[in-house]
């Protein structure tokens, strides 16, 4: 690490902004690449169905242990569903929050592990009845205490 030059970075955000309490600096900056699906803890496939009155989304996950150095559990997961249109009514299972300020529904699951039923595989649906809608991004977040970036073998980092 070139201390000499984050103390003239520091230096020079100080100058610019006396008043700060504090700055931000990025020491490590990393991009990792995976070698697709076989990568990833959770694997998604998600099917859209698209009407002149509903719009269907259905979500099959699968844990995937294979992806970990040492498998761990995913906790506070957290699926998110965007969807256009006026939505009158929706139905889920499992159930789901709407929230139409955003257009967006909530899934929220504490867990998922092979310890999960049927070993961490699932399928989610949800009908949401309204206007046509368009297809839009399905977005998926959770937390693993066990996974660790030092898991990533080096030729990865670019």
């Amino acid at each position: 690490m070139n201390m000499q030059a984050i103390t003239v970075y520091l230096k020079k955000l100080s100058e610019h902004n006396p008043s700060a309490s504090y700055y931000n600096v990025d020491v490590l900056k990393y991009q990792v690449s995976s070698n697709g699906i076989q990568s990833t803890p959770l694997n998604l496939a998600t099917y859209w169905k698209c009407n002149a009155s509903t719009t269907d989304v259905r979500m099959d996950y699968k844990y995937n242990p294979e992806s970990m150095n040492v498998p761990s559990m995913l906790s506070n997961v957290q699926v998110v569903v965007q969807v256009d249109g006026g939505v009158k009514n929706m139905q889920s299972l499992p159930p789901a929050k709407w929230n139409a300020d955003q257009m967006k529904a909530y899934w929220k699951i504490s867990s998922i592990s092979e310890k999960s039923e049927n070993g961490g595989n699932s399928k989610k649906v949800i009908i949401l009845a309204s206007v046509p809608s368009c297809l839009f991004t399905l977005a998926i977040s959770c937390l693993s205490v066990h996974l660790l970036l030092n898991e990533i073998p080096p030729e990865r980092f670019h």
